[in-house]
């Protein structure tokens, strides 16, 4: 089939397919630019079906967009110097606003306040804030106008609603998007894909008016869709809710059928009520987060449940008080261990006396072989030579990264301006004996929220 497509002259297509299967490797995209112009022709698209989602704090593709953007708008920006005419590009090869085919409502707000930290703050610090309020809403809804008049043809509409960027410039610039695309229908008639995604830790948002104008919103958006051929709960995240009877009982009522993939609480559960929750969906979970508190028979009773019901467990994540830390938790970490792919255990730092040591004992005997990730979070001390012991030597893990407080403050093992077990050159390159990588804590943390949001 390929030969015969060579033979015939089609080339166009093959060379397309090829370039397909760099969709999400940016570097080689903007490489296949340069190539040749059918090159550039088959990439461009790529890369424009989805800018907000690349992952750089390059954001010339908002000038771009902005140079489509009617005339006395950016006559307005050019006057209060948020851009100046000379940074607007003259002509255009693409249009590039047409290429759109995801759309991520969030994305394009997070984008364009993170542009305005960058480029607007910097060169007019005074008065970058207010600015930000005030043109961050125009510049949003410029682009959805953009969007809407150049007809694009959009894939997949993605709506989120984070609790973190809870802010009035957010909250105002959500609305704002939503109300213009509920205005211009025919914008999502042909959409394939909704994604919903709402993150609210507080349960007090949902008495607040501004939250049920948006949650109204959303409803509207997806009771347009007369094309989906079915609208399906996929999964449910509980992150930080508060977990009473009430809420629990809502969840177990569900009668279309979802998968319970996180469950993170910070308060003390009712023990029967989580016991139906996890009967009903615990096989299904896959992260699990509790800060455990001083209530003994409670934390016991609670891992019963999960060992019990929650086989499929990968991300188990504690954070306790080292004087709790029984052998409960190992056992737990003994019988998830088949599934078990990460593992936080952070320390609340309001103990007392030293069990590191007989943590890391015990988790050298029980972590499986496969595991990718391990964050501890111990207590005060030098641990350097316990992580050696029980988990350099006998090769547990692939990647370590140590940022220590012991090494910050302590000036016979490192300078005052050493944060990081990266830092310590002889220390890397013995670790490299054992063919583990050390790398730096900051990069290779896991944040609990972000991963959430990927595991669907």
């Amino acid at each position: 089939m390929t030969c015969s497509k060579i033979f015939s002259g089609d080339l166009p297509e093959l060379t397309y397919e090829v370039i397909k299967y760099f969709q999400n490797d940016y570097p080689t995209l903007h490489s296949c630019i340069l190539v040749n112009r059918l090159w550039c022709r088959l990439a461009i698209p790529l890369l424009w079906e989805n800018p907000f989602s690349i992952p750089t704090e390059n954001y010339n593709f908002i000038k771009i967009y902005l140079h489509n953007s009617n005339s006395d708008f950016k006559t307005k920006l050019i006057e209060y110097k948020i851009i100046n005419s000379s940074s607007l590009p003259s002509n255009t090869l693409f249009n590039y606003p047409s290429l759109l085919k995801y759309l991520n409502i969030n994305r394009i707000i997070l984008s364009v306040v993170r542009w305005f930290e960058v480029t607007i703050r910097t060169s007019n610090p005074e008065n970058g804030l207010n600015l930000e309020f005030n043109f961050s809403r125009d510049i949003c809804v410029s682009f959805l106008k953009i969007f809407i008049e150049n007809e694009v043809n959009l894939h997949t509409l993605k709506i989120e609603f984070l609790d973190f960027t809870n802010t009035s410039t957010y909250i105002n610039n959500f609305n704002n998007i939503c109300e213009l695309i509920l205005q211009n229908t025919n914008f999502i008639h042909n959409i394939r894909n909704i994604t919903l995604f709402v993150e609210l830790f507080n349960s007090s948002y949902s008495n607040n008016n501004e939250f049920k104008l948006i949650e109204n919103r959303i409803s509207q958006i997806i009771n347009l869709q007369q094309n989906l051929k079915k609208i399906l709960i996929e999964s449910i995240h509980i992150i930080y809710c508060s977990f009473n009877s009430n809420f629990a009982q809502q969840i177990i009522n569900l009668t279309k059928p979802f998968k319970l993939k996180s469950l993170l609480m910070y308060e003390k559960p009712q023990i029967e009520v989580l016991e139906l929750l996890l009967q009903k969906y615990g096989d299904y979970l896959e992260i699990f987060e509790y800060i455990f508190n001083h209530d003994l028979s409670l934390n016991q009773q609670l891992l019963e449940l999960i060992i019990k019901y929650c086989k499929n467990i990968k991300f188990p994540c504690f954070v306790i008080n080292v004087r709790l830390f029984t052998y409960q938790i190992f056992n737990f970490i003994e019988n998830i261990k088949q599934n078990l792919n990460y593992l936080s255990i952070m320390h609340d730092y309001n103990g007392k006396g030293d069990t590191s040591s007989t943590i890391l004992q015990n988790l050298g005997q029980i972590l499986p072989s496969k595991l990718e990730y391990l964050l501890l979070g111990l207590n005060r001390q030098d641990i350097l030579p316990l992580i050696k012991k029980y988990i350099m030597k006998k090769k547990r893990v692939r990647y370590l990264a140590i940022n220590n407080d012991f090494y910050e403050s302590t000036s016979d093992i490192c300078s005052d301006n050493i944060k990081e077990f990266i830092s310590l050159k002889d220390e890397v390159k013995e670790f490299r004996l054992y063919n583990i990588e050390v790398q730096s804590y900051s990069g290779l943390v896991i944040n609990m929220h972000n991963y959430v949001r990927t595991i669907n």
